[in-house]
């Protein structure tokens, strides 16, 4: 199940949170392309230096998974910012529930 809730949270949380904020941006509309993608980036850049497993200043729970949290759910307001109701509800929910199991099967080790 370890190997299933980590890719689950990658594929779906990470990688679907990227996609909320590009997407937004774009529906801006205007110069909402340039924030949609720095809001992207600057998502990346908080996840890779205070979450991910080979993080340099990797935060210890409970900081960790409310950065986490802050994150999916911003990316959820994203997806109902677009419109898109169901797949922000769905997000939310696939989301949520990676971040715990990757918690009760264990993450990776740096």
């Amino acid at each position: 199940m370890k190997p299933l809730a980590l890719a689950l949270r990658f594929l779906i949380a990470e990688v679907g949170a990227i996609v909320a904020f590009v997407w937004w941006g774009i529906d801006v509309g205007d110069f909402g392309i340039v924030l949609g993608l720095f809001v992207a980036f600057a998502v990346i850049g908080l996840w890779a230096a205070f979450v991910a497993p080979k993080a340099l200043r990797r935060l210890d729970d409970p900081a960790r998974i409310v950065l986490e949290l802050v994150i999916f759910a911003g990316a959820t307001a994203a997806f109902f910012a677009l419109g898109q109701p169901i797949v922000a509800i769905v997000y939310a929910v696939v989301a949520v529930l990676t971040a715990v199991a990757t918690r009760y099967w264990g993450e990776p080790t740096p």
